[in-house]
Formats: structure tokens, sequence, C-alpha cells
């Protein structure tokens, strides 16, 4: 599976300290966002990131890799952070394979999202780890009320604030038209999931569409920093200025994906081989 992708950042107009960190390299695209303000947040972000670059250049990951670069950021947080309060969000995704076909294994802490676009449907494959995420599960709140409640940025889980990590993980067929959104909640607290599916059926390239959906976040109010990657499978004619990831997916249509995403979003515990 070839994969080309873009990435693009800022801080905002608001916060005066940009605490999100991304990496986009195959085989992991992922966005962490800190927490905890200047020399603690973007400390922690820094650190996923840094132990995430440890599988950059595998033509794929496990399980196992993925999981572990959790496990050694929340004992460094911990180390470099000497019990101030602070943590970050990680979610992302990352090659992997079964069986001869390519997978995207997508995981999640915090309220930073992945999403899957194709033909012209956006949907969110992570599940926020927040307080309002758990009153929309009990019916509690509507997705409007969601968008302006107060407590909407409480978060139940986050990597560097527990005993240990516990991250959501999805395996989900790569399909052949397929793009993914990782993005910090800079994006998803201006922007509507439609204006978020508009740009990124507009912008063919991906390093524009992460870079135009950074820009109307931030004309829109840039109340938080907000970092986005986006990561398309490669068609052949699509060059060669990003890294080649061997192995072709299923070859699953956009409808045959679609059944098999249903089944398969249900957050699941880690497993030893996939």
């Amino acid at each position: 599976m070839r994969t080309s992708w873009g990435s693009a950042t800022d801080r905002g107009l608001v916060r005066a300290v940009n605490e999100d960190a991304l990496l986009a390299y195959p085989p992991v695209f992922l966005v962490a966002d800190g927490m905890g303000g200047h020399d603690a947040g973007d400390v922690a972000s820094r650190l996923a990131v840094e132990e995430f670059a440890q599988l950059a250049g595998q033509p794929h990951a496990t399980s196992d890799d993925v999981h572990a670069c959790f496990t050694r950021t929340a004992e460094r947080i911990r180390e470099a952070l000497d019990g101030r309060p602070c943590g970050t969000t990680v979610s992302g995704v990352a090659v992997a394979e079964h069986e001869g076909s390519s997978y995207w294994l997508v995981f999640n802490v915090g309220d930073s999202r992945v999403y899957r676009w194709v033909d012209g449907h956006l949907r969110q494959i992570s599940v926020d780890h927040s307080v309002v995420q758990e009153m929309l599960d009990n019916g509690a709140l509507d997705a409007e009320q969601a968008r302006s409640h107060p407590e909407r940025h409480v978060l139940t889980r986050a990597l560097g604030s527990g005993a240990s990590p516990e991250p959501d993980y999805w395996m989900i067929p790569a399909g052949p038209h397929d793009r993914v959104l990782v993005c910090s909640d800079g994006l998803t607290g201006e922007l509507s999931d439609a204006a978020i599916s508009e740009v990124l059926g507009l912008f063919a390239d991906p390093q524009e569409a992460a870079q135009e959906l950074v820009r109307l976040a931030v004309d829109a109010g840039g109340h938080d920093n907000v970092s986005t990657v986006v990561v398309d499978v490669a068609t052949a004619d699509a060059g060669d200025t990003h890294m080649t990831v061997p192995r072709a997916g299923a070859g699953l249509g956009p409808g045959a994906w679609d059944e098999m995403l249903d089944g398969a979003t249900v957050p699941r515990a880690r497993t030893r081989e996939i």
C-alpha cells in the first residue's frame, strides 16, 4: 500500500503556546494535544511524538508496537514532569498488515479524533474519552448541544494522567479510496463535520487539505491549538514524493469497506496478533 500525506498545525489566536504535536511518517500518523500549559502540556505531547517516531520507516506496525509506545510515553511523562498535573491526548492511525492485506490500526486516548472520508462521506472512527461523550452515549445531550457544552473539554482519559495507558484500538481494512483525517479538538471545536468533509472533497492534495482545514479553524475563531494530518491511499500515478508501504490492501470497494467498518468500530482490547 502506498500512502501520501500532509500535515499542519497552528497555535490559534488565543493560546500563548502550541501544546499540540504531530507525527506524519509511515507507518504512523498521529496528533497529540498536550494539557498543562507551557513546560507541561507541550512537553507531554512532544514526548509522545518522540516515542512513536521510533516506529518510523517500518513497513507496518502491530498493536504491540503501538501499545509499547503508549507505555513508554506514559513513563517518560511521569518522570519528566515529576507529579505536575499534565497529560496528552494521542490519536492516530498506523499501517498494519494481516494475512498479506493492509489495514488501518486506529488508536486513541483523549478527545483528538480519527475520521475516515471516502466518496464524499465523513465518518468518525475514534470515540472521545470525555464527559460530554458519556453524556451523548447516555442520551443526556444531542450532538448540537455537545458542541457548546461547558464541560466539552473535560477528559475522562489522557496519557500520563493515570497509572497506566488505556487506549482504544480498532482494526479496519484499508480501501483503495480511503482518506484518513487525524486532528486535535481545535479543529472539531471550530468546524462542523459538514465543513470538514467539504474541504476533504475539494482538495485532492493531502497537504493542501491539511493546511486549509487549519486555516479555516483559525479564521473561525482559533480558540485552541489546531493540528491536522491527512493520509491518502495513493494511486499509482500519485508520484514518488512519499514513502512506499509494501503490499496492496484487500481491494475492497467503498461499499464492502463500510459493511466491515460497521462491525469493526467497537473499541477492542489489544491483541497479540493482527
